[in-house]
């Protein structure tokens, strides 16, 4: 169970129990607390963290009196997540790219934690979001296989690479790095440095030389949120060693995610700037403290869900399909294909349901079902399909079917479930068509539930 699911689960009790109450006293508050904590140190955040902030809660909850439009469960909550905010950080730090090109972001962390890839999706996000010139340098000459993995993502993210090699001196490389970077006019240079399987003082030193030599204007620490309380004893060294300017939190996607987040910026002082999910390129994310406690509570994360539709739904595509519908023509299996394209490119639905409000209070029982492989199978019996087949579903009859479910790998009750899906979907298109709102709930809630019946997924309700 993740940090966020347990959390949720223990306040929702909580909140229960705290029905019918007029205040929020220091009574019916201690056992709400109690529950808190033990969250709290289960997702493995550190002991101090966990005193500081229910303490926190307790002398902002005790004696306060519940507005009339919040129930003292609901205020209690609110409690928690304006605290939960309040140590993480209260608003999103931004790179301070505001200097005379290039600006120098230097990248520290043990080996594992994902510094790397990291610095590759870092690249892709000023490229594309800041609309940045970059240039990613390795200075980890102990593994040569480091500088080529940072070679490879440069290529894919489209950014300048600036060679490096086993042997070189990496403070050396550095300066190099930063004239060329001069030169080419380039606005942000990401320095990659060598990492060890733990802290020690040759690495230490070899990194204070290279902070000292081109003085970066952002000093990062990556670290592995999977490492739960060790990435806080992690980040202190680091802290202590180096004027740190942020975090970035990788491996948000595992188990730890909350508690490394909690930890890490309470210890370093230091602001958690992004979140790592995961091996794409695009998966990192600017850290939003509100968002996140919102998340932690159960909440949902609706403004990133909006925010990560806007980036990644292909805007033509959907215009396309938008204009084909109000002009009366019908969704055919070629829409649906791309519909279900579409939210991969958004991490599927394992990742859309993070966001979704109350999800994280659903039982694991419910969640595991869940499962972006349906979305896949859905994709590949679509793709079996012949172009006539997919404009005009009618014609896929017993013989079709079989052929179809051969073609994709599947059994013809896949391809039969499909069709069903696909029914449900165009006749919800269909209503949308003719401007009538009365009973589109219904066909929408009827479309969801349809799938239930797909790969073991839970009907939504």
């Amino acid at each position: 169970m993740t940090f966020a699911a347990s959390l949720s689960q223990r306040l929702s009790a909580t909140v229960n129990r705290l029905r019918g109450r007029g205040r929020l006293t220091e009574e019916n508050i201690r056992e709400a607390l109690r529950e808190v904590r033990i969250a709290l140190l289960e997702a493995d955040v550190a002991l101090p963290v966990v005193q500081a902030l229910v303490q926190r809660v307790k002398v902002r909850a005790v004696g306060q009196d519940v507005m009339k439009s919040l129930t003292p469960g609901q205020a209690l909550v609110k409690v928690v997540s304006d605290e939960l905010t309040a140590v993480m950080g209260t608003a999103n730090s931004e790179l301070n790219l505001a200097v005379t090109p290039p600006a120098v972001v230097l990248m520290a962390g043990l080996q594992g934690a994902g510094k790397t890839t990291t610095v590759a999706k870092l690249a892709r996000l000023l490229t594309e979001r800041k609309k940045k010139k970059v240039m990613v340098v390795s200075c980890d000459v102990y593994r040569p296989a480091a500088i080529e993995q940072l070679r490879t993502l440069a290529e894919q993210v489209g950014v300048k690479f600036f060679p490096s090699a086993a042997g070189q001196d990496p403070v050396q490389i550095a300066k190099d790095a930063v004239a060329a970077a001069r030169r080419e006019v380039v606005d942000v240079l990401l320095v990659d440095t060598a990492g060890r399987l733990h802290v020690d003082e040759a690495m230490m030193a070899e990194i204070k030389a290279l902070h000292a030599a081109i003085t970066p204007v952002e000093t990062l620490f990556v670290v592995d949120s999977m490492t739960g309380q060790d990435a806080a004893t992690t980040a202190k060294a680091f802290s202590d060693a180096l004027p740190l300017t942020g975090v970035v939190l990788t491996k948000t996607d595992g188990d730890a995610r909350g508690g490394a987040a909690l930890s890490v910026r309470y210890i370093t002082g230091r602001p958690i700037k992004f979140l790592g999910a995961g091996e794409k390129t695009d998966a990192l994310e600017p850290f939003h403290p509100d968002r996140v406690a919102q998340r932690i509570l159960g909440m949902g994360d609706v403004l990133s869900l909006v925010e990560e539709v806007e980036r990644k739904v292909d805007q033509e595509k959907a215009q396309k399909l938008a204009q084909k519908v109000m002009k009366g023509k019908r969704f055919d299996l070629e829409d649906m294909r791309d519909q279900l394209e579409q939210m991969n490119n958004m991490g599927g639905l394992a990742g859309l349901m993070d966001k979704l409000p109350g999800v994280s209070g659903l039982p694991d029982s419910v969640k595991s079902k869940v499962n972006d492989g349906e979305i896949k199978r859905m994709v590949a019996i679509i793709g079996s399909m012949t172009p006539r087949e997919r404009r005009h579903p009618d014609l896929l009859n017993g013989s079709r079917r079989a052929r179809v479910a051969k073609g994709s790998g599947t059994q013809p009750a896949d391809v039969n479930r499909l069709l069903k899906q696909y029914m449900q979907m165009e006749k919800m298109m269909s209503k949308l068509s003719k401007g009538g709102g009365k009973g589109l709930l219904r066909q929408m809630s009827g479309a969801l539930k349809g799938m239930g019946g797909m790969g073991g997924m839970p009907p939504l309700r």
